[in-house]
């Protein structure tokens, strides 16, 4: 699962006390929003003849492993690890979950009610980090999200598993804040970057194992599993790092939350949530909830975004737009795709979630790739590559609903479409810095965050409409492959393919007007 990954400080840079340098990107680096992939050649990690944390290649205890900060270290890699294993895990389980509690038509929601309620508590966290220092956020943000594994892993109906997924959203909103912050305050200057970096060494490994572990405790123990073991998991590396936490340097904090800031994501997050329970409900009388929703979001949108974000205007405002069309598209269709090969083709769990670690790697390819000196003056059309090789790989995914296709032709798309996303989503961070001024870096890098959760929100819902709009709610619950409905997931891979290819054309608006 690439989270979308999986999954963003906006207010941690932007509000509180100790910001990240605007050299580095503070927005979290996850398979569906992964953004920071640094150079490993520059990496002090990786390279200690280049960190003068090291002397003579000898630990001098002033590095991210040294023994000054090891133990802090390790114990964020360890949480952000868990919150990435359990993101490449859910798309693995989610089929057998959701026809288990006879909830597909709910599918979709089980995803972006996730990226619904992060959006509202990853505002709520930067202003409580502000205020209390990031200790509070961060532990209460690790229970909720331990107490939605526990409740999506017990519920007995697909409305419960909904509800789980939120709260586990609104714990991981807390918590990827919290976590910047505490970068921003633990570590000096120069190793930031190398922390940074390891949140997106964090996501390898788990994009790797976790479909393959989740199919096989999903295939032999059973789906709740895949929820319920994950928080006993938690409290090692809390454990590890308490006493580096509560030796975290004083600094100075708020004397207020910022309340419109929060009140703001409050309502764009209620708005969604209305909008996303009117598309469920294909009736005369959801009229009633879309309209509510449309007139929350709307205005709140407009004031977290910059002016001229949604007609593209040149430069910053279609950097912005272009992150919540490549995170939303790439994702709309990614949470269709297992469920689509093991309810069509017949996949297990377990190979339908490997379909897509391929894309996981290869999106860390890309992020690579982007990252070459040389290829600084084409930024623009690397993302402008990026975007249709994820159209592409997605209209692949159309061959096969047609069984004279192997389905292996998923992984191949994948392949594709994730090096699209690391060239894409990485390119579209370093550009935003490059066109913010220093004092507007933080601001615009929140911008940024609010359109991939937005993006995620809104075409993860159209996704689900179109779904079962389509007949998609019809979809054996037994696992039979006997009640085929090739037009609901067809509908929703040509919407989305098409959305990437509108992201294509808003990379022909990156660059700023020059007089």
């Amino acid at each position: 699962m690439t989270p979308r990954d999986p999954h963003d400080a906006d207010a941690a840079v932007t509000d509180s006390a100790a910001p990240l340098p605007p050299q580095t990107s503070p927005l979290p680096p996850e398979p569906h929003g992964g953004d920071l992939v640094l150079d490993p050649v520059l990496d002090p990690v990786l390279d200690p003849v280049l960190d003068p944390g090291l002397e003579g290649g000898h630990d001098t205890g002033d590095t991210v492993l040294g023994r000054r900060y090891r133990a802090l270290t390790l114990g964020i890699v360890t949480v952000v690890s868990l919150i990435a294993f359990e993101a490449s895990a859910v798309n693995t389980a989610m089929p057998v979950a959701a026809r288990a509690l006879d909830g597909v038509e709910l599918y979709a929601y089980a995803f972006s009610g996730y990226f619904t309620a992060s959006l509202f508590a990853m505002a709520l966290s930067g202003e409580w980090c502000d205020r209390k220092g990031p200790l509070a956020p961060l532990f209460t943000g690790i229970a909720a999200f331990a107490a939605g594994l526990l409740v999506a892993g017990s519920a007995q109906q697909m409305w419960m598993f909904v509800g789980g997924r939120a709260v586990q959203g609104i714990g991981g909103g807390l918590v990827i804040v919290a976590l910047y912050v505490v970068v921003g305050r633990a570590y000096p200057q120069r190793l930031q970057p190398a922390v940074l970096a390891s949140f997106s060494a964090a996501w390898v490994l788990p994009v790797i194992v976790g479909p393959l572990a989740a199919g096989t405790v999903t295939e032999h123990v059973g789906w709740r599993w895949v929820f319920l073991a994950i928080p006993v998991l938690v409290l090692p590396p809390l454990a590890v790092m308490l006493p580096a936490l509560r030796a975290l340097p004083p600094s100075e904090l708020s004397a207020g939350m910022n309340r419109r800031r929060i009140l703001l994501a409050l309502a764009v997050a209620a708005g969604a949530g209305l909008l996303q329970y009117a598309g469920q409900d294909l009736s005369w009388l959801s009229l009633v909830p879309a309209a509510a929703g449309l007139a929350l979001l709307v205005p709140c949108v407009l004031r977290l975004l910059p002016e001229g974000t949604f007609r593209a205007a040149r430069g910053l405002p279609s950097v912005i737009l272009l992150r919540g069309v490549a995170a939303g598209s790439f994702l709309g269709a990614e949470s269709f795709v297992p469920l689509m090969l093991v309810t069509q083709r017949g996949l297990s769990a377990t190979a339908a979630g490997l379909c897509l670690t391929g894309g996981g790697l290869t999106w860390a390819l890309g992020s690579y790739t982007q990252s070459r000196p040389r290829l600084e003056p084409h930024r623009e059309r690397m993302m402008g590559l990026g975007m249709f090789l994820m159209a592409v790989s997605i209209a692949m995914v159309l061959l096969a609903l047609s069984d004279s296709v192997p389905a292996w032709i998923v992984a191949v798309a994948w392949v594709i479409g994730g090096y699209g996303m690391g060239l894409t989503i990485s390119s579209g961070s370093v550009l935003l810095l490059k066109l913010s001024r220093p004092e507007d870096a933080g601001s615009n890098s929140a911008s940024l965050q609010v359109s991939d959760a937005l993006g995620n929100i809104m075409l993860v819902g159209l996704s689900g409409v179109l779904f079962v709009s389509f007949g998609g709610g019809d979809v054996a619950a037994t696992g039979s492959t006997a009640s085929h409905q090739p037009a609901a997931f067809g509908a929703v891979y040509v919407a989305m393919a098409a959305v990437a290819l509108v992201g294509a054309w808003v990379t022909t608006r990156l660059r700023p007007v020059t007089v």
